[in-house]
């Protein structure tokens, strides 16, 4: 019987220990020129649907390759991305948040990095690697879900 507990008591503190070893992101922290430099040395990279390297990106793989190579972790999928992190009023965005969209009418299955003055770079289907306002009346102003801060990316001090 004590054996018993013991064991159950034990995968109990595995299974509570397993449920916030992913929220480790915020705990990162990352120069916000660094973060926006590696995304922007990849502007102009194609579009390539599931695509997470410099032969193409999909938004989620592009967001996550650019945390990725300054040490951070994220989901692979936007919606996954979205679950993390901590909720953002845009009026409150930092460079490095990550900003989300409802482009397919199912919820949020867009994501882009903040970057400062309005603007967000992102894996945009038609255009691949580029940079927009995230007000724009067009699309991305009506598109807007919310953001997130999944890490703590530091202004870089001059």
């Amino acid at each position: 019987m004590f054996k018993k507990i013991i064991t159950i008591f034990t995968l109990t503190l595995v299974l509570a220990m397993g449920t916030f070893a992913g929220n480790t992101e915020a705990a990162s922290t990352v120069a916000s020129n660094k973060i926006v430099s590696s995304a922007n040395n990849l502007i102009g990279i194609k579009y390539r649907y599931g695509g997470t390297t410099k032969a193409g990106f999909d938004c989620s793989g592009f967001i996550g390759y650019v945390y990725k190579s300054n040490g951070i972790s994220l989901p692979r999928t936007a919606a996954g991305m979205y679950s993390k992190g901590t909720s953002v009023k845009k009026a409150n965005l930092a460079v490095g948040d990550l900003v989300f969209f409802n482009t397919s009418g199912k919820g949020v299955s867009h994501v882009g990095m903040f970057i400062g003055n309005g603007k967000f770079i992102h894996a945009s289907t038609s255009k691949g690697v580029r940079v927009d306002k995230i007000n724009d009346p067009y699309y991305w102003g009506k598109k807007y879900v919310g953001a997130k801060k999944v890490a703590n990316v530091q202004v870089a001090k001059k």
